[in-house]
């Protein structure tokens, strides 16, 4: 399996960092009640929760970038490895600047990711 099929499974595997830190950022979780805890967040948990969700919208246009790219097989491996890593490593600087509450630099980070999936359809053509 290639490197970047392997940053498709962490991509797949992220929202749960997320998930957990929002879990632990307040006392009282219950696995009953999942979503009505979660909905009760504020502040640092709540921007946990908010790049848990945010890294589920993000998924799909990342796996069928690497996916796609592959069918084609016209790019380089290493290229699509190093896209596929400075995605994962966008991602996780995403994660974090939602956290401390950086949004300008979350934006930033947001839009670099996404120009990694445009590149891999656009290097593939």
């Amino acid at each position: 399996m290639t490197i970047a099929y392997w940053c498709v499974l962490a991509a797949a595997l992220m929202p749960m960092i997320w998930a957990l830190i929002a879990k632990k950022s307040k006392p009282g979780f219950s696995n009953r009640r999942p979503r009505q805890f979660m909905a009760s967040l504020e502040g640092f948990g709540a921007r946990a929760h908010g790049a848990h969700l945010n890294s589920f919208e993000a998924f799909p246009f990342f796996a069928a970038a690497v996916i796609i790219a592959h069918q084609i097989g016209k790019m380089e491996q290493s290229t699509m490895d190093t896209l596929a890593l400075t995605y994962i490593g966008l991602r996780v600087l995403f994660g974090i600047f939602y956290l401390i509450d950086k949004h300008l630099l979350r934006s930033l980070v947001w839009v670099a990711a996404v120009a990694c999936n445009v590149a891999f359809f656009v290097m593939s053509s």
